[in-house]
């Protein structure tokens, strides 16, 4: 098995090998649970990516709004980006601990594109897809602790509901085990794969 840091790298060669399925940009996913290691695991692998762009599903999601969100997300920057046109998205401001708008970002349709958090690997944006990366983590219990260290200790209720949440999107949403699986160091489980063609966002 090779080392996390070789896996990384040979994941990106084979992410820029990929054909882009959005526009020219070459669209990667990073989902998972929360506490899982996504966001460490995308920052590491956009290092690796040079002029590579990185969104969180954190710039859109709420604890009301765990995936309706999407629209704003497909309608501002991924749709663009298929027609070769900047995106654009207001970044959720979480510093008063309560969600608010905040920063308006415009992004130039970048080589490649990491979308990273829970649902990010959705179905609807599967066929759009030059890779999906899954980041299962440890156990429930395990990963809830790294987000209520993350997030603090007043949000381990809302962690909890999150969780329960989570567990059954993924089974509904299909996205467990999609296309095969290969382990990957200490960093979880990745998956890779060709996605089908049809486009879709």
């Amino acid at each position: 098995m090779p080392s996390p840091d070789a896996a990384l790298s040979d994941l990106a060669r084979a992410v820029l090998a990929a054909p882009p399925r959005l526009g020219r940009v070459r669209l990667v996913a990073v989902d998972g649970p929360s506490g899982a290691g996504k966001s460490t695991f995308a920052r590491r692998l956009r290092e690796r990516l040079p002029g590579a762009a990185l969104i969180s599903t954190d710039f859109f999601a709420t604890w009301d709004d765990p995936v309706a969100w999407w629209p704003r997300l497909a309608e501002g920057v991924l749709e663009p980006f298929a027609r070769g046109e900047p995106g654009h998205y207001v970044k959720l401001d979480w510093t008063s601990g309560h969600p608010e708008p905040g920063e308006r970002v415009t992004l130039a349709p970048p080589r490649v594109l990491i979308l990273e958090g829970v649902s990010a690997g959705r179905a609807s944006v599967r066929p759009r897809l030059s890779a999906l990366c899954w980041i299962g983590g440890p156990d429930p219990t395990e990963r809830l602790e790294r987000a209520v260290q993350r997030d603090g200790e007043n949000s381990r209720g809302q962690l909890q509901r999150w969780q329960a949440f989570e567990h059954g999107w993924f089974r509904v949403d299909g996205l467990i085990h999609p296309f095969g699986v290969e382990q990957v160091g200490q960093s979880g489980h990745i998956f890779y794969a060709e996605p089908p063609q049809t486009p879709s966002v």
